[in-house]
């Protein structure tokens, strides 16, 4: 009988399709388990990324059924955003059309990898009765006072034509489209994300499962620092520059001033300088390195013709613009002390601004004025007026006192962490439910009316203002107060709004709320959520601070959505990730086509730890399926002998370690996918064994016929998680009814895990005289005694004076004599 895994792999998909295998069905808490990967972007077709990360999550889910669990696996499609806007562009056509036709082709396309998804809550973000209540949420939040609007400086791409959030800015480059970013004023609505900075870190406490990079990217994005907020008055100006700083002890050495070149005040500072165009220049040319760039070249820096004055000493100190400072990071300006930070001391070495020594380690020892190296450490102040002789932290202390005397600064915690803007300039995301009344001013939408929904024919092509602005029957309404004329705001939401809560919706649909608020304290938190790492500063902060939210509003009692976090490695081929434009992506319907289903499964999870990159090679991909084919080929050899349903015979001494190499099997496979998730190993396990079966395969067959039945019967238990067409399809062949989805995980038994006897070598001065059969981990006494008791020993010890014992557990034990 031939492996034909096409039609063998379309019809047990039809098969749990019409049994509703996977549909979710709640039951007491702790008997519930919500397995959840990443939801895709619909962009046509999905990738070998797509492919590993859900083999991993429908390993797992399969696994827990058969443990008993009542398992919550859902897929959706996070289906709003510039890429399908784009390529509706590019295609002439609608984003709704593109995006929809896209999702039915990658639906057919997960479903004929065998995945056990419940189909019944899929969603996609961009249907109104989704983002219905991303509109909620958004006036439900502005109601508890988290949302506002006001002009600000934003992070403009010239490229997608829209504003972008801080963590969507990388090394000064847009996220999607890798376009220099620029500074661009504009009105915005906010979400007040950084009222939880404190909370976000503390609560990290609660996630010891999420992999410390995450954590520490986390930690390092948030950015909580304890310090100074001190203000700088130009000279000659009435401008004031606002610097924090977490070594206010260092404030007299600070001998100049460094700015970002995006500062907003540096047009003013160089607008009356001769040397306007030079500085204009080093703009230019800073502007065009990213973050990266600065942190690896020299230092770079040009004098603005201004002065800052020192609030302490009342000294004038050069104000220059720097490449090492970036507009991201604070206020964008530093007050500079090359004696006491490296990156300053380069930069005033290289460009001879004076260095002053303010800060030492033996407040008697007498130093010298020149500073050769910089001291980083507290110590005592020097040179810093009345506040010299004291301790680092006792000036601080006392500066403080003179800040807040002065209404100079204060001592404060401050986070890198931003409030949210998200404002988008671009036709496809949820519409922001606001409008704009010149009676009753910004007032929300009534909740009856929503969803405010996307017009269908418009014109979505960019033209730097939303597209929404384009339609008058869009703009135009009426004030929910007065119902007098009024206008809406024309701007979309960013899509990560749309996904900082879809597993709450998934978890508990309603059809009057965002989720079933009863309902939801059944599955969440999410006890498994797999994804890439590079959403740690993005989805991962955003997911937690709605969570947090939600519970403040009273709609859940969680504070954390994910628990237990598995970031899988990345899918690379030639040392890269795959993409279309690198032209290396493989293909999977093509692997599919070749070798079914259940062998790219079988490749893409043994060939590396589901954390780690994978490279991919297809000749792994062939020695999955030789796998599959040796296992079919034995199976069909031995089917009459396999179908008797019998059991291995324990009183067998010739086939006992088959039965043992069992046992370790099931608890090795169980414990890498429940405990490690090392899906790997576990596979490795599997392949172990069969090759001792296969191996002796006639010994089993003449000695103890029964274990064959019983090896198949728990090795394909064993198998299913990883290749479930293949493993529901042979055990069908030996004559079961059930499903292996329905049947229960295979137990190993304890005492069956070691070898009951095994041999122990008998040496005498380095010679083997003998052989003992006794019990594993018997002791060195009872083993001596044995020894000594048999013939064999005893003609080469009589006569003679023992010297020395040397005993090596469940090895040998040594006589040396004279």
């Amino acid at each position: 009988m031939n492996y034909n895994f096409d039609d063998i792999e379309k019809k047990w998909q039809k098969i749990w399709d019409e049994k509703k295998t996977f549909k979710a069905v709640a039951g007491k808490k702790e008997d519930n388990f919500y397995c959840l990967e990443m939801f895709p972007y619909p962009s046509g077709r999905i990738h070998m990324g797509h492919v590993r990360n859900y083999s991993i999550g429908d390993v797992i889910t399969r696994f827990k059924k058969m443990k008993g669990f009542n398992v919550l696996h859902p897929m959706g499609w996070d289906a709003l955003g510039l890429p399908a806007e784009n390529a509706a562009i590019k295609n002439d056509t609608h984003p709704e059309q593109w995006t929809t036709s896209n999702i039915a082709h990658m639906k057919v396309q997960l479903k004929r990898m065998g995945f056990g998804y419940d189909w019944d809550r899929e969603l996609a973000t961009c249907m109104p009765d989704y983002y219905k209540w991303n509109q909620c949420i958004f006036i439900e939040m502005f109601k508890k006072g988290l949302v506002y609007k006001k002009r600000s400086e934003v992070n403009w791409c010239p490229d997608c034509l829209t504003v972008l959030a801080n963590e969507q800015v990388i090394d000064g480059q847009c996220w999607r489209c890798d376009s220099n970013v620029d500074l661009k004023k504009l009105e915005q609505w906010f979400l007040k994300i950084r009222d939880y900075a404190d909370e976000l870190l503390s609560s990290h406490k609660e996630l010891e499962s999420w992999p410390s990079k995450v954590l520490s990217m986390q930690k390092n994005w948030i950015g909580k620092s304890r310090g100074a907020a001190v203000k700088f008055k130009v000279d000659g100006t009435e401008h004031e520059i606002d610097i924090f700083t977490t070594r206010l002890d260092t404030i007299f050495g600070s001998t100049f001033f460094a700015m970002s070149v995006k500062h907003p005040l540096v047009k003013d500072l160089i607008k009356d300088n001769p040397e306007k165009g030079k500085i204009e220049d080093f703009i230019a040319e800073i502007s065009k390195e990213n973050r990266e760039t600065r942190e690896q070249t020299e230092k770079k820096g040009i004098f603005t013709g201004k002065y800052a004055i020192n609030p302490f000493s009342g000294e004038k100190m050069p104000i220059w613009l720097a490449n090492f400072v970036l507009i991201e990071y604070g206020s964008g300006a530093i007050m500079s002390v090359p004696a006491h930070d490296e990156r300053d001391f380069e930069f005033a070495k290289k460009y001879d601004i004076p260095i002053k020594r303010v800060i030492v380690k033996d407040k008697d020892k007498e130093y010298s004025e020149e500073v050769d190296e910089v001291f980083h450490d507290e110590g005592f102040v020097i040179n810093s007026g009345k506040y010299s002789g004291l301790s680092s932290a006792e000036a601080v202390r006392e500066m403080d006192v003179f800040l807040k005397e002065n209404g100079l600064g204060q001592i404060e915690t401050q986070y890198r962490l931003r409030d949210w803007g998200i404002s988008r300039q671009r036709y496809w995301g949820t519409p922001i439910p606001m409008i704009y009344c010149d009676k009753c001013g910004i007032v929300p939408e009534k909740e009856e009316n929503l969803p405010v929904e996307l017009p269908k024919n418009i014109d979505f092509t960019p033209g730097g203002g939303s597209p929404l602005e384009k339609s008058e029957e869009f703009r135009n309404t009426t004030c929910p107060k007065c119902n007098e004329k009024a206008v809406r705001e024309t701007d979309t939401m960013d899509t990560f709004f749309d996904s900082s809560w879809y597993f709450f919706r998934y978890a508990a649909p309603s059809d009057k709320l965002p989720f079933d608020r009863e309902e939801i304290n059944s599955w969440m938190p999410v006890d498994l959520y797999i994804g890439g790492v590079e959403h740690a500063i993005l989805h991962l902060i955003y997911a937690r601070f709605f969570t947090k939210v939600f519970r403040d509003l009273g709609w859940s009692d969680i504070s954390e959505p994910f628990p237990r976090l598995l970031t899988q490695g990345m899918v690379t081929l030639g040392g890269s990730a795959m993409s279309k434009s690198k032209g290396n992506v493989v293909d999977p319907d093509g692997l599919i086509k070749k070798y079914g289903a259940d062998t790219v499964r079988l490749f893409i999870l043994f060939a590396a730890p589901p954390e780690k990159g994978l490279e991919w090679n297809d000749k792994g991909v062939e020695g999955a399926n030789r796998f599959l084919l040796r296992i079919w080929n034995l199976f069909n050899s031995n089917m009459e002998i396999i179908k008797s349903g019998g059991r291995g015979d324990l009183r067998k001494e010739e086939t006992k370690d088959i039965l043992i190499k069992l046992n370790q099997t099931i608890k090795k496979v169980t414990e890498d996918i429940d405990q490690r998730f090392h899906l790997n190993t576990a596979i490795a396990a599997l392949m172990e064994f069969f090759n001792l079966v296969s191996s002796s395969i006639e010994n089993i067959k003449s000695e103890d016929p029964g274990l064959l039945s019983q090896i198949f019967d728990v090795f394909l238990r064993l198998l299913s998680p990883f290749a479930p067409h293949f493993a529901n399809e042979l055990w069908f062949l030996s004559g079961k009814e059930s499903i292996l989805e329905e049947e229960k995980w295979p137990e190993w038994d304890e005492s069956l895990l070691t070898t009951q006897s095994i041999n122990i070598m008998v040496q005498i001065n380095g010679k083997i005289r003998d052989k003992l059969i006794a019990p594993m981990d018997e002791s060195e006494e009872n083993l001596k005694a044995a020894a000594m008791a048999s013939e064999k020993v005893i003609q080469h010890l009589e006569g003679k004076e023992i010297i020395k014992v040397i005993f090596i557990k469940n090895r040998m034990i040594s006589f040396v004599i004279r």
